[in-house]
């Protein structure tokens, strides 16, 4: 044998492997959809966030349908016949958890709004939501400006609002008219109609289409709004949400054995009401939407779209920039501020009419 010969080597490179550096035998295929795994690893060591409120009247089942959405206790519910003191003024309370399901950890919070529309005036019964939602806005906003900021900023912000409507059968109260003008300009709000098992099936299609017509009236674009429909699939899938939009839904946290199957529903004196039939309700709909389907493109409309129209208008609000590029002299909004949601898009829709002349 020649001793100039050699055997060839398995690897194509000669030189010596690292420990660092696995052998070449061991690579697998190296492609750009590697980075969907990369993505996809990185997400589960960080989690996910997202922050969502209820708004409306006592006595509409927002607390049970949170646990039945999340399927967890996260709000305590009443305990039938004990009725709950009617708060004096609208309080919100807030809770979180921690939610993990096959190795992803989901950090929640909710967000009630207990007595919303329970006082006899209720006049600007709002405001607090939207002062809660805007002071979300400007905690971000503070931590976002500063020269020094941390890796990740606490993310806060609210990034879907449900409102329940009560199932009176007629058409949105001037209350929900009023609130959900004021909401839509701020948040993404998905209205849903409470307690849909106390209407008929007739009842209940005739009850959306007159809230469909109401919030065409009065120019309420609720979430998804076809502005943001990227391309046609988005748009194909949108179009079928909204003309389903408010979803009938009904909350239940019980259990009920059922043919011997275990059901979730309610238990009343002609059957079972079950919570994930589509024959029942469509409480599947709005899962699907806040979960399955939608959750992170909420997450992003809540950046790009609501939180940037409120950062270029406090932005402006600061002038000129004292300090030279990159240094911003902003103090921090007062409470009058907050709860101005019109003068936001205002300022806002001027900004964008502006920019378009420039172009």
């Amino acid at each position: 044998m020649d001793p100039l010969r050699r055997s060839p080597s398995p690897c194509p490179s000669s030189r010596p492997s690292s420990p660092r550096t696995p052998p070449c035998e061991m690579l697998g295929h190296v492609g750009i959809d590697a980075v969907l795994d990369q993505l996809k690893i990185k997400a589960m060591k960080m989690g996910f966030e997202f922050n969502i409120m209820v708004v409306g009247q006592s006595g509409l089942g927002k607390s049970t349908m949170v646990n039945t959405l999340f399927k967890s206790k996260v709000w305590k519910t009443t305990l039938p016949g004990l009725v709950p003191p009617i708060p004096q003024t609208l309080q919100l309370h807030s809770v979180t958890h921690i939610i993990e399901e096959k190795g992803v950890k989901l950090k929640l919070t909710v967000t009630d709004t207990p007595g919303f529309g329970d006082q006899i005036n209720n006049d600007k019964c709002w405001d607090p939501i939207l002062g809660y939602i805007n002071e979300q806005y400007e905690r971000y906003l503070q931590e976002e400006i500063l020269i020094t900021r941390q890796r990740h900023i606490p993310d806060t912000r609210v990034h879907c609002c449900v409102y329940f409507v009560p199932p009176t059968g007629h058409c949105l109260r001037p209350l929900d008219i009023e609130c959900l003008q004021r909401l839509c300009r701020t948040v993404n709000v998905v209205p849903v109609i409470a307690r849909a098992d106390s209407l008929t099936i007739e009842e209940r299609d005739a009850f959306r289409r007159r809230i469909q017509q109401n919030m065409r009236a009065h120019c309420i674009d609720v979430y998804p709004q076809r502005c943001f429909d990227e391309d046609i699939n988005d748009k194909i899938l949108n179009s079928k949400i909204r003309d389903r939009i408010p979803f009938a839904v009904v909350g239940a946290d019980r259990e009920h054995v059922v043919d011997g199957r275990c059901i979730l529903g309610r238990k009343t004196k002609w059957g079972v009401i079950e919570v994930e039939n589509m024959a029942h309700c469509e409480f599947p709909l709005l899962r699907d939407l806040l979960i399955r389907s939608h959750l992170q493109d909420l997450k992003d409309i809540t950046h790009n779209v609501h939180y940037e129209n409120y950062r270029v208008v406090r932005l402006n609000e600061s002038h000129l920039l004292p300090r030279g590029p990159g240094w911003v002299n902003l103090a921090p909004a007062s409470p009058g501020q907050l709860t101005t949601p019109g003068q936001l898009t205002t300022a806002c829709r001027r900004a964008r009419d502006d920019s378009e002349d420039g172009f």
